[in-house]
Formats: C-alpha cells, structure tokens, sequence
C-alpha cells in the first residue's frame, strides 16, 4: 500500500471486511428479530436489555484473539514456521484461560450485573438465561475468532468469511427451529447462537488441518514459556482494554435505558441494531485504514498517510450523508421488521433515536478513521485516550440529560460522544504525525 491510489488500494481491502463485519451484526440482529417477531415486544426487551454484556463478550473475544495472532502473522512473515506453531499452541492456551475467567465471572455476578443495569423484574429471567447460555458457550464464540485470525494472519482472509456467512444463515434457521418448533423461548435463541459460532469453529478446524500442514502442532510447541506468553498478551490485552471501554459505554446508556420499561428499551434496542449495521462502512474504512497508516510509516510516507485519511475522510462524508438520509426516510419502516405488530410507542421513540443522532454519523466515521491511522502509526496509548474521552462523556450525558430530558437525553448521549472524541482524536492525528514527521526528517539529516 505504500504505491499507487490510497483509495483504489483501500477500497478492495476493506470490501471482505465489510462483509465480515456485516455478517457479523446479523447474527444478533437476526435473532433480535426472529425473537421479537415469534415471541413478542418483551421477549425483544429481554434481549436488548442485556445487548451490551452479549456486545463486551464479542469485543473481548476479538481483541483477544486479534491481537494474539498478530505474533502468528509476524513469525509467518519471518519464515518462522517453529513459531508459527509455538504461537498457535500459545494462542490457544491463553484463550482457553481467558474463556474460563469469563465463565467464572458470569457465574458469579450475572445477578448483580443485571441489577445493576436496571432489568425490570418482568425481563430478569429471560435476560438471565440469554445471557448465561451465551457467556457458557463463549469458547465456541472464541475459537471462531482466534481460528479466523490465524487464517487471516496466514493471508487467508476470505474463508473466515465464508465460514461466518454459512454460521449465520445456520443461526437462523436453528432460532426459528428452537423457537417456533421447540417453543424454547429467549433461551433458544441463545442455544442457536452457541450452535453456530460452535460449527463455525469446527469449519475452521477441518479447514485448517486439510490445508495448512504447517499448522500441525507438536507436543514441543505447548510447552509454556512466560515471556512468549508476556509477547502475545502484550498484543492482546491493549485491544481488548480498548473495546471493552466503548462497551462499558454502552452498558451504562443500557442502564439508564432500562429504567424507562420494556417499551422503551425495545425501542432503544431496534433503533441500536439499525444503526450497527448501518454503520459496518465505516468501521471497514478504519480497519483497512490501519494498514494503510502502519504500512506507510514503515516507509516513511507521511505524505501518503495524510492522503489516504484526506481521502477517507471525504469518502466517509459522503457515506455519512447518504446513510443518514436513508436512517431518517426509512428508518421507522426498518424498525418494523424487529416486531410482529405495530406497536406506536416503540416504533415513535426508535424513529426519535435515529432522528436525533444520523446528523452526527460524520463525526462517528471521523473516529474509526483518525483512530485506525493514529494506531498504525505506533501510537498505542492515543486510541485508548479517545475511548475514555467517549465513555466519559457518553456515560455524563446519558446520567444528567434524562434528568431534564428523560429518554431524549439518552438519544443525545452517543452524538455528544462522538463529537468529543473525534475533535480529540483530530487534534492528535495532526500533532503526532507533524511530531513523527519532524523526528524523522531530522534523524534523516543527522544521518544524511
């Protein structure tokens, strides 16, 4: 990437990103939908209520996983092949660790979560066993992610695609099996879930074993060493900081949410998962930005980073405009499918969420671009900063504006969100890279 058009070279980067990410979202949204349609406004309730601990296992999973494989990649690119097997054994062995924790944990204080973020009694068990059901099966959740990550750290990045897309149309058929035939109930949905992020997983197990012989461990590679440990953990848990704050977020707005009735908080839950998907161009530009950004600091192109986020940038303007027309035009009659009848007060106040935060959906594309090209560039600490800066001024907006507001001040919180952090990381992109540029040109001089 560090030739040619930054556009023509991003776009066909991000395209199996986009569709990952897509892919990705439909799995809760189709069983948001096949539950609220099968079951009712509650049974949507129930499982929006809890949406954020089910988005804090996804995030921490990813960033996890992502970040253990990137020691993969590297020993891959070095001609390591004895380390590529070392860090996959390493890899699984940390992860496994991490899925246990995780169980302990909603074992433990799943009940005082839940009170905690205001589910109304009428929601608490079906919350609760979604949320169990979900968190007892995060290793499949997990071995889908870290075995899609070595793929794609072995520059094999459409058959993950392949796998999630085969998974999520299995999910859906098994949550209509489970509800309709079975009549499970909230728990099916979640059972369906576990069952196809679990196939997903032995996909990429068979996948890998006929494929990549490279990959065939050996009783050398478990063995454990604590530095190879400290050099994977090192990638992993930064991301998985980075993400969980932005969930942490979105479980305080939950809270709040929550304290308004099951109404409200299907309502908030529709207008959520709308915007998610609407929302995977963006956060594909980022990603596919990243690469771009650490790829041309490592030659030193600072001119073709500020190209490509000039470009970006302007790209996102024009995908932000043109998403936030259709949000607003057509969003009521897109919230409809989440429910079987209509229902004026959930599909009124989800209308109000879109209608009140698609003009701030350009500030939004701003933090995912600025943030990825700030990160590529090496500086770690800066992304973190800016997910701190949005949780501390979502959380400050959700907490005093619905004291004035009510439920308007929880639609206000996000864009006040987005509009600090992306000015924040704005002036960082454009300090750090001025600050890199001049040591470099001076190291150069020293040198030259």
């Amino acid at each position: 990437m560090t030739e040619g058009d930054p556009l023509k070279l991003i776009l066909p980067f991000m395209v199996p990103l986009l569709i990952g990410n897509v892919f990705q979202q439909l799995y809760n949204i189709a069983d948001i939908i096949i539950v609220g349609r099968t079951i009712g406004v509650n049974a949507l309730a129930a499982v929006g209520a809890t949406a954020p601990l089910f988005m804090m296992l996804v995030v921490l999973t990813m960033g996890l996983s992502n970040g253990f494989t990137v020691v993969t990649g590297q020993r891959y690119g070095a001609g390591d092949l004895d380390g590529v097997r070392r860090s996959v054994a390493m890899s699984t062995m940390l992860s496994l660790f991490f899925v246990l924790i995780m169980m302990l944990i909603a074992t433990f204080a799943l009940d005082p979560a839940l009170a905690a973020m205001n589910v109304p009694e009428e929601l608490f068990e079906d919350a609760k066993s979604y949320v169990l059901i979900i968190s007892h099966g995060i290793i499949a959740m997990m071995g889908y992610n870290l075995l899609a990550g070595i793929l794609r750290s072995l520059g094999d990045s459409k058959t993950p695609l392949y796998f999630l897309i085969i998974a999520t149309i299995l999910n859906i058929f098994l949550a209509l099996l489970f509800i309709i035939q079975f009549g499970w109930g909230v728990p099916g949905s979640a059972v369906a879930l576990v069952i196809a992020q679990g196939f997903s997983a032995l996909l990429c197990i068979v996948y890998i074993v006929k494929k990549f012989p490279i990959l065939r461990l050996q009783k050398q590679d478990w063995h454990f060493d604590w530095k190879f440990a400290w050099e994977h953990l090192r990638m992993g848990l930064p991301m998985a900081v980075q993400f969980s704050v932005l969930g942490l977020g979105m479980i305080f707005i939950q809270a709040v949410c929550n304290k308004f009735g099951p109404t409200t908080i299907a309502a908030f839950t529709s207008a959520m998962r709308i915007e998610q998907l609407a929302l995977q161009p963006m956060i594909s530009f980022g990603l596919s930005m990243a690469v771009f950004s650490a790829q041309n600091f490592g030659a030193h192109r600072f001119d073709r980073i500020r190209e490509g986020v000039k470009k970006c940038s302007l790209l996102a303007l024009c995908f932000s405009l043109f998403a936030a027309v259709i949000m607003y035009f057509f969003g009521r009659e897109m919230i409809s499918i989440f429910i079987s009848e209509a229902n004026e007060q959930v599909l009124s106040q989800a209308q109000q969420y879109l209608h009140l935060s698609v003009p701030f959906y350009f500030f939004l594309s701003q933090i995912f671009i600025y943030r990825n090209a700030v990160q590529g560039m090496g500086i770690a600490m800066i992304p973190m900063f800016s997910g701190i800066v949005e949780l501390i001024l979502r959380t400050s907006a959700a907490v005093y504006l619905t004291e004035y507001f009510g439920y308007s001040g929880i639609c206000y919180a996000s864009p006040i969100a987005w509009l600090g952090s992306s000015l924040f990381l704005f002036a960082s992109y454009h300090y750090f890279i001025r600050l890199l540029e001049d040591s470099y040109k001076q190291h150069a001089g020293i040198n030259g």
